[in-house]
C-alpha cells in the first residue's frame, strides 16, 4: 500500500471548490471560545463543503493566528459571517428558510444515528461554547435538537470533534442524494 501524494488526489482548485455545489448547511458556532475549535470548523467545513460558517458572539473571526493553525487556509474557503448576536443569525437562517437545529443535549433530541437530513431542505447546525453549550435562549429558537450518541462516561466531546461526526451524517446522506 503507497500513500497518494497531494496531486492525485485531485482535489479542486480555489476557484473550482468556490463554483462548487454546496450541502445546504450553515454551520452556527454559538459563542465557540477556541480560536483552534473555530479553525477545525474550517477545515471540517470545507472538506464537506459546508454553504457557509455563521460566527457568533465571543467566536473569533479570520484573519487570526490561530484560527489559520488549524484551519491550514480553509477560513479562506468557506464563507463566514460574523454576527454580534446568535438570537439574531437564527432569525436570519429561518428568513432564508433554513431549518434551525442545535447540537445539543436537550429534552426531545433525536439521536444522531436516527436523525435521516433530507435533500429537500437547508439546514442550520447550531454548534456551542466548550463549557455552557447552546445558549438556552438559542435552544428555545430551534425547530429541533440532535444529540451525538455516545458510550464513555464523559457527557460531551469537543465541540470541534462533534462538528466532524455531525457534519459527516449530512454528508453521507446528502451526498449520496444529489
Amino acid at each position: 500500500m503507497r500513500k497518494i501524494t497531494n496531486e492525485e488526489l485531485g482535489r479542486p482548485t480555489p476557484e473550482e471548490y468556490a463554483a462548487a455545489a454546496k450541502m445546504p448547511v450553515t454551520v452556527v458556532l454559538d459563542n465557540v471560545r477556541s480560536a483552534q475549535n473555530i479553525g477545525a470548523f474550517f477545515r471540517t467545513g470545507d472538506a464537506f463543503a459546508v454553504e457557509r460558517i455563521a460566527l457568533c458572539g465571543i467566536t473569533a473571526t479570520p484573519p487570526a493566528r490561530e484560527i489559520h493553525k488549524t484551519a491550514l487556509g480553509a477560513e479562506l474557503t468557506v464563507p463566514w459571517s460574523y454576527h454580534a448576536s446568535t438570537a439574531e443569525c437564527v432569525a436570519q437562517l429561518r428568513a432564508e428558510g433554513c431549518e434551525i437545529i442545535a447540537v445539543e443535549q436537550v429534552e426531545g433530541a433525536v439521536s444522531l444515528d436516527r436523525f435521516e437530513p433530507r435533500a429537500d431542505r437547508r439546514y442550520a447546525l447550531i454548534f456551542g461554547n466548550e463549557v455552557e453549550g447552546v445558549q438556552q435562549e438559542v435552544v428555545n429558537l430551534c425547530d429541533g435538537a440532535i444529540e451525538i450518541p455516545q458510550a464513555g462516561v464523559k457527557h460531551s466531546i469537543n465541540v470541534s470533534v462533534s462538528g466532524g461526526v455531525v457534519l459527516w451524517r449530512f454528508f453521507e446522506h446528502l451526498r449520496m442524494k444529489r
